[in-house]
């Protein structure tokens, strides 16, 4: 019988966000009605994956934890101890791709420094799992338009862990953007950072692996100027630098941009590893609303120039955003956020750094 990869490498087709292949007597791809959850394996355990992920996905209702991939062997037995993982759905980056044999194992999130993202999950989508991987998407467009063709290539889906688009308040935000209830924008501003500091050996302080507050929080306002507007920018331009240069001398410690749209709306963003932020605020001519905080892993909550509260949602929004993704995997329809959302990030992100080297300039988007 030909194999599940064997499969999705020939057919090779697939609408990123939601898989439309349907039929041939496989059960694995007619969705909840014969699978109810999803096994995910995380793809690197650091500090977010094990703080935030792996809870959650004890409390998901479509997928669970059920693999790891790791490249530091002292933390696989407190892994497999602590979520009951078998010995054969562990691996490591050399071996990942044996993962395709492994029917335990439907998603790979990839959880790396943003350096890694790209190959990481290119080799998951090559091993015939969908992708799931963190923010920011990778560390250039060409990194990203690889991971988009790869997930196509293998019929496989693809989602961006933008954990807000899934959370109510910032859902709200994105409705006000097409319904436009206080008149067309004024201004729109964002930021997100958090005064703090970090040791040499972490990859927040190194180039090659994507460090810097630009690639790690500015993602956070960036993607919020382009909900919050409903807009794409046709030209960026922004500052970077560094105070504690001891610490931070390959990467920026702060960055300030400026996002110039078609209708000559210019939004001003700001994020940092020296300065706490975490706010978006759109100013219209017929009043203004706010989220602040907007980017907390709870809490997230605002307001309206008319008094309308936006509450925090208790739930958790990791949990939120694994389900749904699972849920549009098991359902074949399209994921919230799907690769070509991180891909725009992207290019927003380069063309700051871009600017940043020349002076401030502005850089076209078009």
């Amino acid at each position: 019988m030909i194999s599940r990869k064997e499969f999705l490498s020939t057919v090779g087709k697939t609408v990123i966000g939601g898989s439309l292949i349907s039929g041939f007597g496989f059960p694995w791809i007619r969705g909840s009605a014969q699978k109810k959850k999803l096994g995910v394996a995380l793809v690197g355990l650091g500090s977010y994956a094990g703080g935030q992920l792996a809870p959650g996905l004890q409390r998901t209702t479509h997928c669970e934890l059920r693999g790891v991939v790791t490249g530091t062997p002292a933390k696989i037995p407190r892994w497999q101890k602590q979520y009951s993982i078998p010995d054969r759905n562990v691996y490591n980056y050399e071996n990942m791709h044996k993962v395709a044999n492994n029917d335990d194992i439907d998603v790979l999130y990839i959880v790396t420094p943003p350096a890694l993202h790209a190959p990481y999950a290119v080799k998951a989508a090559q091993a015939g799992k969908h992708v799931w991987c963190e923010k920011p998407m990778a560390m250039n467009a060409a990194e990203c338009e690889s991971i988009i063709a790869a997930c196509e290539k293998n019929g496989v889906t693809l989602t961006i862990g933008y954990r807000m688009q899934h959370e109510p308040n910032t859902r709200t935000i994105m409705k006000f953007a097409e319904q436009k209830p206080y008149g067309d924008f004024n201004e729109i501003v964002s930021g997100a950072g958090y005064r703090g500091a970090h040791s040499q050996s972490s990859w927040r302080t190194k180039a090659d692996l994507g460090g810097g507050a630009l690639y790690d929080m500015g993602v956070y306002p960036i993607n919020g100027i382009r909900y919050a507007s409903g807009m794409e920018p046709v030209a960026v331009r922004g500052r970077q630098w560094s105070e504690r240069k001891e610490m931070y001398a390959e990467v920026d410690e702060f960055t300030e941009f400026e996002m110039r749209f078609s209708n000559g709306l210019i939004a001003k963003g700001e994020t940092a590893f020296g300065k706490s932020t975490n706010y978006l605020r759109v100013d219209c001519e017929d009043g203004w609303y706010k989220l602040q905080p907007m980017q907390s892993y709870s809490g997230v909550r605002g307001e309206t120039s008319d008094g309308r509260q936006l509450r925090a949602d208790p739930n958790d929004q990791q949990v939120r955003q694994m389900d749904n993704d699972a849920k549009a995997i098991l359902e074949n329809n399209p994921v919230y956020v799907p690769g070509e959302e991180g891909l725009r990030d992207i290019r927003i992100v380069n063309a700051i750094q871009e600017s940043s080297e020349k002076g401030r300039e502005w850089v076209s988007l078009v």
